[in-house]
């Protein structure tokens, strides 16, 4: 460790001791050699009182507040204390306060040895004037001697006159820079805005996709409000020449229902009505004494045609006479009935009637359904009360309450197609074609849903004495229920001709069936009408004026018979047979 470099101020020179815990080398002061040859003292040295000669008899004593009992510092700036000879060599820096000042290591106070001896210290080795040698070994003793790193190798020896040093001597501070800040702040705010306008973009894709949706089903909801009002090109009844006209076209799907008694005899006959246009079902009450006409021409009961003609055969008659279509025929027999309302869990009947149990053989047997409101029904009580009729009770009660049980049903059985169907195919029952039980199961469910939501009602289709339609049954089921007027015969269907009786001879009828069966027309028995003189042949349609002149030319009348007025709704042209009617003719 002696390693010594010379600090350059006056042949004052430094040894490396050691290093301390940061790394850092430990120097101290070596001892001052006076010589022959040294400088001799620069008047202009920067050391020196900023480079000012001192003058001849002139004291540059500063005083020095901190020092004790108010006794004067060392000479500031290079001046040499009084009393002691001038120096020419170099001096180092003093502080104000009267120390001298070390830039390689901390402030060492100046050494007060006395009143008398104020002397400056020099940190460079090189005494003040009158000092000794001394003062310079006491300074460096307070040194302490530390051990160098011990696989550190030494510094190599510095050149004269200049210091070597180590980077890690040298602490290196990155000054932030204002235009950093601002540099930042812009990159800030571009990403802020690139931001918003990404989220600018995904908001305008949202409302154009939330649009196109909305837009979609606008357009599918009418199309399909058209489709079912009839209303499309193309799709329209009057375009393909089936189902019904543009004219009050609405879409009705029509199921009809026999329920035959297998104890007691006799059938019940009625429609199941699903209005998909106007969201309503309906359940119209067929008479069995409505007046039907079969193929042949020939004229018969509802009852009669059940039983003769079956299934088609009576279809295609009430198609004929209501002006309707119907799309399949359900035949329910009372043992089917009665596990039907067992499968749905029983059904609640507002009676009106006391209903005697059919299988007791008392004479006063006990009630099997009671008269009041709101009463549960098995299958067996549903079966009884709806077939039931009292021996002073016109038919149409029996057939009002069959109505009841239907609906009855309805409002039990499962809304949901697939439950539905599920629930038909467990009756295990034989349905007439083309009615599958997938069909029924389905459409039964449809007007489950209307009956639990009040939208489903109960109708008499109101005939006469004699069995033929009024004209308030015209107006009021066939017109507004079954959409009789809506339907158009096709281009190869016959004119269907509704013939009444105004001149009092029941023969006339019979003969004008005959006429029309013969000329290519479809005969309806229209009744009876008040008495008139002059026969008269209408049609409501311009389209059906030639039928009209047809018919009358068949029937013998004169050709000013025609006109145009009020026409029974399930018939195309209608004919009134006056005292002027000559079958003979």
């Amino acid at each position: 460790m002696n390693d010594r470099y010379d600090a350059g101020y006056g042949g004052a020179s430094y040894e490396l001791v050691g290093y301390d815990e940061y790394g850092q080398p430990v120097y101290r002061q070596a001892p001052v050699r006076q010589d022959a040859h040294q400088q001799p003292y620069d008047p202009y040295d920067p050391y020196t009182a900023y480079g000012q000669q001192e003058q001849p008899g002139q004291q540059s004593h500063a005083y020095d507040p901190y020092a004790p009992d108010g006794r004067q510092a060392a000479p500031a700036y290079g001046t040499p204390a009084a009393g002691a000879a001038q120096d020419p060599g170099p001096q180092p820096p003093v502080s104000p306060y009267g120390t001298p000042y070390d830039p390689y290591g901390p402030y060492a106070p100046a050494a007060h040895q006395g009143a008398g001896n104020d002397r400056a210290y020099d940190p460079y080795g090189q005494p003040a004037a009158g000092g000794t040698q001394a003062r310079v070994t006491e300074q460096t003793a307070s040194i302490p001697q530390q051990a160098g790193p011990p696989d550190e190798p030494a510094p190599a020896a510095a050149s004269e006159g200049e210091g070597e040093y180590r980077t890690e001597q040298f602490a290196f501070v990155e000054e932030p820079d204002g235009d950093s800040e601002d540099v930042i702040d812009w990159l800030k705010f571009t990403e802020n805005r690139t931001e918003r306008r990404e989220e600018a973009r995904r908001r305008a894709r949202a409302r154009l996709i939330a649009l196109a949706v909305v837009l979609a089903l606008v357009a599918v909801g009418g199309v399909g409000w058209l489709w079912a009002a009839g209303k499309l090109p193309g799709l329209s009844s009057s375009d393909t020449g089936t189902g019904t006209t543009a004219t009050g076209a609405q879409k009705r799907d029509v199921i009809v229902v026999h329920l035959h008694d297998t104890k007691q005899g006799g059938t019940t006959t009625a429609l199941l009505v699903d209005n998909a246009t106007a969201g309503q079902g309906t359940t119209v009450l067929l008479p069995n004494s409505l007046t039907l006409t079969g193929d042949d021409g020939t004229t018969t009961t509802l009852a009669q045609s059940v039983a003769d003609a079956g299934a088609d055969g009576t279809q295609d008659a009430l198609d004929s006479v209501l002006g309707t279509s119907i799309h399949g025929t359900w035949r329910l027999d009372t043992p089917y009935l009665q596990n039907l309302v067992d499968l749905v869990g029983n059904i609640d009947v507002d009676t009106d009637a006391e209903v005697p149990d059919p299988d007791s053989g008392k004479k006063d047997r006990a009630p099997l359904v009671h008269k009041g409101t709101d009463q549960t029904l098995s299958g067996k009580m549903a079966v009884a009360y709806a077939t039931y009729r009292a021996p002073e009770e016109s038919p149409n009660a029996q057939l009002e309450r069959f109505g009841q049980v239907i609906q009855g049903v309805l409002r039990k059985l499962s809304s949901d197609p697939q439950a539905a169907t599920v629930t038909i195919q467990t009756l295990a029952q034989i349905l007439d074609p083309p009615l599958t039980d997938k069909e029924l199961g389905t459409f039964l469910a449809g007007l489950a849903d209307r009956a639990k939501g009040g939208d489903y009602k109960t109708a008499l289709l109101p005939v006469q004495d004699d069995g033929t339609l009024s004209a308030e049954a015209s107006d009021s089921v066939v017109k507004d229920i079954l959409g009789g007027t809506a339907k158009s015969p096709g281009p190869d269907s016959a004119v269907r001709v509704l013939v009444r009786n105004a001149g009092g001879t029941r023969d006339d009828t019979d003969k004008a069936r005959v006429a029309l069966l013969n000329g290519g027309f479809t005969f309806l028995e229209g009744g009876t009408a008040s008495s008139r003189t002059a026969s008269q042949v209408l049609y409501a349609d311009a389209a059906d004026k030639e039928s009209a002149t047809e018919v009358a030319k068949t029937l013998g009348l004169p050709a000013g018979s025609v006109a145009q007025g009020k026409v029974s709704s399930n018939a195309d042209v209608s004919v009134l047979l006056g005292e002027d009617y000559d079958p003979s003719s």
